[in-house]
């Protein structure tokens, strides 16, 4: 799946994944060593997101029911814990450097294609 940002005209990923099971949800990117360049998580539903035992950085963008970014967090370390973002929806990790390299912005529509 791809993830566009059509108010940035620019891309997120050319290949995403979901987990939106609560296995998939539950074990989310433990166990990678990285995520490569284009890939993506996305986690349904989400509301707060963590990077216990990962062993690498995670940009994450926070998504209302309606697809409108309500929550940017840009290179989130290892075991450490986001805010919760109560109006959240979805969240889609990302490798570092991807928001701002979208320059996705909170109130920015996304699209899955």
């Amino acid at each position: 799946m791809k993830i566009v940002n059509p108010t940035r005209k620019t891309n997120l990923s050319e290949k995403a994944e979901m987990a939106n099971t609560p296995l998939a949800r539950m074990k989310g990117l433990l166990g990678r060593a990285a995520l490569l360049e284009n890939e993506a998580l996305i986690i349904k539903p989400c509301n707060s997101v963590h990077t216990f035992f990962m062993r690498f950085a995670i940009d994450v963008v926070f998504l209302s029911k309606d697809n409108v970014v309500v929550g940017l967090l840009q290179n989130l370390k290892p075991y450490r814990l986001s805010p919760i973002y109560f109006n959240s929806y979805l969240a889609i990790e990302l490798p570092p450097g991807v928001i701002k390299a979208s320059s996705t912005q909170i109130n920015d529509k996304i699209v899955f294609v």
